[in-house]
């Protein structure tokens, strides 16, 4: 139960870190990956929302679910999906990728 509780005091931590420091990653070096890797089932680019997969929701629809913040990107990236393949990104490349994907959120 304390480790339980201490990892989650944890996540918490991370979570209310400032969010520059939690994304880190380049979103136009992220764009350009996600054009060349994500591209053929999801639509990547801002504004578009009919992806060429149907079951893969566009980037800015995933961007826009509510506590998508990067660090549940990444561990979504590093998880293995039914219906995507299992996609091998070099920490640089996720970092660059969830900056891309967080950047398409509808801000105030």
């Amino acid at each position: 139960m304390a480790r339980l509780t201490g990892t989650l005091i944890l996540l918490l931590l991370v979570e209310s870190l400032p969010l520059h420091a939690q994304e880190g990653g380049d979103p136009r070096a992220g764009l350009r990956l996600a054009r060349e890797v994500c591209a053929a089932c999801h639509a990547v680019l801002k504004g578009e929302m009919d992806s060429p997969r149907r079951q893969a929701p566009p980037f800015e629809r995933i961007a826009q679910v509510p506590g998508m913040t990067t660090t549940a990107l990444t561990v979504a990236l590093r998880t293995s999906h039914e219906t995507m393949p299992n996609i091998m990104l070099e920490p640089k490349e996720l970092r660059d990728v969830t900056a891309y994907i967080t950047s398409l959120r509808n801000r105030p």
